[in-house]
């Protein structure tokens, strides 16, 4: 409970944790750019010089992490040396030096800034995340090529870093020693900033769009209370806040503690379901920490990262290798691969696509085929090839009806037959539930497939015509709402039909309460990141399937998400 003076500010959970006290605000400032190049031949020199010290500096940072045990997060300052070589950034910002006589600082800024302003417009959060990665890779460029010193903040007394955004290299530097807490005004969970926070235990929220406004009317003096796990800031805390605070971080401690214990220990109710906990990843570096915290599979691999970043697509034989090595990593557990989710809202420049006034629901995944035929037998052919080293399954996104199942069926029946026997292994197929017609129409194509995975974060945003991404939406976001819930209770009722598996890989599944929704419902199979495994394990030993299933039929008679989420957290305490 808060007084009256404190001020609460709701933002996105980022890197679940406590803390409280002062804050400093990070702000970036744009370098001053020479308008013109005067040798434009010296300029491209000094640019290219540039990146490979940027490119050699990044390597020694991934060296540094990976010395201290954050092998995954190393991968990332991997990828910003891969960055600074990148030759599609290069030769963009070279082409910016000789045809209009910019100079390097300016032409490596402005061609970061096109690619980041493309990574902004992407549905997918975690792709869109990776705008900072881009303009901090470029501004070390740029600030190389003019002789400045790379952007820094000194922490004199143990603070919470305020900033619009992070750039993930200065996340790194902070001396943990004295980092509270990050709290970003904009930002993802998925950006590298989050994943860092979550890495080194330190809390994070993010899309705390109103702080700025408060801390205005507040000062710069004022002490922060940050929890990471909820959203929830407050600007200046009382001391029954703080008290408050500090309660919440010992009871973390000892769920965490608890949690980590039983990761090992399968996911079963008291009194005898057995629910499968599976991990969604992004890239093969993420499989050893999913394999850690108790995944049994991988309930939806994106594949997004194999294209993006590049000028051509891959090769059928590169896919293939990383379908594969993660197939063998989780053998004889399941894979299932995403095809390829791209256009609309996601561009690729090899992949050139008409501007659209409503991408979300435009020509985008398995809607690209008819255009793009090759390039989905390509990818339905490197998971047919990587199923020689493990059980893969291959779902199909943004599917709406029969006519689009059959399309998939018929892509992978072509892909199939150009292999032969001793290339390939055998395939499950199934399909992404993220629009609701797909629900709607479950019965007339559920018998041609094995399985089918609800994807919440688009059908909820298409069944309740909100933007996932629109800050201002904020009360249409909880996957709980009953008529999201009705949905899939109608898909689990489906599949029973029809005699398939039925997974959730929406954000939902990595909630512990909104987890205990979906087994109440029905839904046996959960997919989730990593790190929420542990969890939503404990969440699940703790409760009784009878209850579960009554509570869930109870709450798709309820008004509002936050009633059904009110009624499930009370089964939650009542369990633990």
């Amino acid at each position: 409970m808060t007084t009256t003076g404190a001020r609460a500010i709701r933002g996105i959970p980022a890197a679940p944790g406590v803390a409280h006290g002062p804050y400093l605000r990070f702000e970036r400032v744009p370098l001053t750019h020479d308008a013109h190049a005067a040798d434009p031949a010296t300029e491209v020199t000094r640019l290219r010089a540039a990146c490979e010290v940027v490119a050699k500096s990044r390597e020694r940072v991934a060296d540094e992490l990976r010395r201290s045990g954050h092998a995954n997060e190393a991968r990332i300052f991997d990828a910003h040396a891969e960055m600074a070589r990148d030759p599609a950034l290069l030769d963009d910002a070279i082409a910016r030096i000789t045809t209009s006589q910019v100079s390097a600082s300016s032409a490596i800024a402005a061609a970061a800034a096109v690619v980041a302003e493309q990574l902004r417009a992407l549905d997918d959060a975690t792709l869109a995340g990776r705008a900072a990665d881009v303009l901090d890779v470029g501004d070390r460029i740029a600030r190389e090529v003019a002789g400045l010193p790379a952007a820094t903040i000194e922490l004199v007394v143990p603070s919470i870093i305020v900033a619009d955004d992070l750039p993930p290299s200065l996340t790194a530097t902070l001396p943990r020693d004295r980092l509270l807490a990050i709290v970003l005004e904009g930002s993802s969970p998925t950006a590298h900033a989050a994943i860092l926070a979550r890495a080194y235990g330190i809390p994070a929220v993010v899309g705390a769009s109103r702080l700025r406004e408060v801390l205005g009317r507040v000062g710069p003096a004022a002490h922060l209370a940050v929890d990471g796990a909820t959203g929830e800031v407050i600007v200046a805390p009382d001391a029954e806040t703080i008290a408050s605070f500090d309660a919440r971080g010992r009871d973390i401690a000892r769920d965490r503690a608890g949690a980590l214990a039983d990761a090992e220990l399968p996911a079963i109710t008291r009194d005898g379901t057995i629910v499968q906990l599976l991990a969604n990843i992004g890239s093969v570096r993420e499989s050893a920490a999913a394999r850690a915290l108790g995944a049994s599979g991988v309930g939806l691999f994106r594949t997004e990262f194999l294209f993006l970043e590049r000028g051509t697509a891959p090769s059928e034989d590169e896919q293939a290798g990383a379908y594969g090595e993660v197939a063998a990593a989780f053998a004889p557990n399941p894979v299932t691969v995403r095809l390829l989710d791209v256009g609309g809202d996601k561009p690729i420049s090899y992949l050139p696509m008409p501007r659209e006034e409503n991408p979300f629901l435009g020509q985008r995944a398995l809607r690209l085929a008819g255009t793009y035929r090759e390039l989905f037998v390509a990818q339905l052919r490197a998971c047919y090839r990587a199923a020689t080293r493990g059980r893969v399954k291959v779902m199909a996104p943004m599917v709406a009806d029969a006519a689009d199942t059959r399309l998939f069926i018929d892509l992978a029946r072509e892909a199939r037959t150009s292999l032969t026997a001793t290339d390939r292994g055998e395939v499950e197929l199934g399909v992404m539930l993220e629009i609701p017609s797909a629900v709607l129409s479950a019965d007339t194509y559920f018998a041609r497939l094995s399985f089918a995975s609800l994807g919440t974060n688009d059908l909820l945003q298409y069944t309740l015509a909100a933007d996932r991404g629109n800050a201002a939406l904020e009360r249409y976001r909880d996957g709980l709402h009953p008529a999201h819930l009705a949905l899939v209770r109608m898909a689990v009722e489906a599949a029973r039909r029809h005699g398939i598996e039925l997974s959730v890989c929406g954000e939902m599944a990595g909630d512990p309460v909104a987890a205990l929704v979906l087994v109440g419902l029905g839904v046996r199979y959960l997919s989730m990141t990593s790190a929420s495994i542990p969890a939503v394990k404990r969440a699940i030993r703790a409760a009784a399937l009878a209850d579960l299933e009554r509570e869930a039929s109870a709450a798709l008679g309820e008004m509002s998400a936050e009633s059904v989420r009110a009624r499930f957290e009370r089964v939650a305490t009542s369990d633990s």
